[in-house]
């Protein structure tokens, strides 16, 4: 089978999804498909709305069918659909009776693998089952740890005969390494939907596939924990704390001054209001890179001023957070290093060290242990847990990602409040 390139629509709101749609056409998407979260949405009135828009292309209803496999494949082929995915996990019946109401439409059925654990096995009892299309899966939630789904494409593409389809946080590099793994189906999301320019984006994604190109792209990819700090580095401390569920910000901790954007692992310091001593002795405990985080009690007698800031500086570390005072601003905002803090104060107290070096505290509210994340700008410091910094990286960019292609939309004339539908989901209370 030549290879395809299919878009997945997993939007939420026809209008934006049928104006992607269209575009991605331009660009040369071949399939174009009704992502489950879509379908969820609107219902199968979207598959209807794309057959009769794109009636020269394939159009996929991702139902992702788990019982009732007859029903749920006559109602996505009456609405339009060419190919209905049904899970792997399915009983072997809901597949048995999707495939044959699937002849009486003349539609395809494609078994989507996510959630499969042995995917060869499985791939090859549904082969024998007569199934049309495999797809290999890897969702956005295991993308965020880091996985994809070529090697185990490879696997399944060795032991079938079928057309075997592709989907999981593909972008231009990875289409290309999908395509030699033996993939003839690249199903590709955020690396169209995504973009400013679904078109432009999707140009380039076809020629991967029918011309086997190679085009590196710093954009839809997932870092791995090694480059978690380049992840990081990438995002805004809102993104962060909108993949964190709205958590992890400090209340009360500001910059000295605009313009830092500070990334590094904490070292804790717990200490008493104007005890200098512990957060002295830390930065000479610190490895470069790090960030010391000071729980200063909230206090108003600085613990931290220019002869400090010139040892941090030197020492290498990325930056500093203080919940409680610091002194000598002057000096502090020529040295241009990254300070947080709550409050200022000319008056310092003396070294009597009370508190400790790295055991767990609490700064801006927020519970930091030493080797936690530390992000720092304009709107703050939020502290994303070390044990899962790298699914909080990748959730982090998918968010920018996603505000990318809403700016779009508002600047080409439209509003916040119109591109997302606010008023269509607010919550129904009663």
């Amino acid at each position: 089978m030549k290879p395809v390139l299919q878009v997945a629509l997993d939007l939420i709101n026809a209008h934006r999804a049928l104006q992607i749609a269209r575009e991605a056409v331009l660009g040369g998407a071949d399939w174009i498909e009704a992502g489950t979260p879509l379908i969820k949405s609107e219902g199968l009135e979207i598959v209807r709305v794309l057959k009769q828009e794109f009636s020269d292309k394939t159009i996929v209803a991702d139902m992702k069918t788990m019982d009732t496999g007859a029903l749920e494949t006559e109602m996505a082929s009456r609405a339009g659909a060419d190919v209905v995915c049904i899970l792997g996990v399915a009983d072997d019946e809901t597949i048995k009776e999707a495939l044959r109401t699937s002849r009486r439409f003349g539609t395809k059925v494609m078994v989507d693998l996510i959630g499969v654990r042995d995917k060869v096995k499985r791939a090859k009892e549904l082969e024998s089952m007569g199934i049309d299309i495999v797809c290999v899966h890897v969702g956005i939630d295991e993308q965020m740890r880091g996985e994809n789904p070529i090697e185990i494409t490879r696997e399944v593409y060795e032991e079938v005969s079928i057309p075997v389809a592709i989907a999981g946080g593909i972008n231009t590099e990875l289409a290309l390494k999908a395509v030699e793994a033996g993939a003839s189906i690249i199903i590709v999301g955020g690396a169209i939907t995504k973009s400013p320019n679904v078109a432009e984006a999707t140009r380039k994604l076809k020629k991967v596939i029918t011309e086997k190109a190679k085009i590196r792209t710093e954009l839809y990819k997932k870092y791995s924990k090694e480059e978690i700090r380049e992840a990081f580095l990438r995002v805004s401390t809102p993104n962060i704390s909108d993949a964190m569920h709205k958590g992890g910000a400090m209340q009360g901790i500001r910059p000295i001054k605009p313009g830092f954007h500070m990334v590094g692992r904490a070292l804790t310091v717990s200490t008493i209001d104007g005890d200098w001593a512990k957060p002295i002795e830390a930065i000479d405990r610190a490895e470069p890179g790090d960030v010391l985080v000071i729980d200063a009690g909230r206090g108003n007698k600085a613990v931290w001023g220019e002869l400090a800031t010139w040892s941090a500086k030197i020492k290498g570390l990325a930056g500093v957070v203080i919940d409680g005072a610091v002194r000598d601003l002057d000096d502090l905002l020529k040295l241009d290093f990254p300070i947080f803090c709550r409050n200022f104060s000319s008056s310092a107290g003396d070294p009597k060290g009370f508190g400790e070096i790295g055991s767990e505290i609490k700064c801006g509210g927020v519970t930091v242990r030493t080797g936690d994340w530390i992000i720092g700008d304009d709107s703050g410091v939020v502290v994303v847990p070390q044990e899962i910094a790298q699914e909080i990286a990748n959730r982090s960019l998918d968010v920018k990602e996603h505000e990318d292609r809403i700016r779009e939309e508002i600047k080409r004339g439209s509003s916040l409040g119109k591109v997302l539908k606010v008023k269509k989901w607010e919550r129904v209370i009663g």
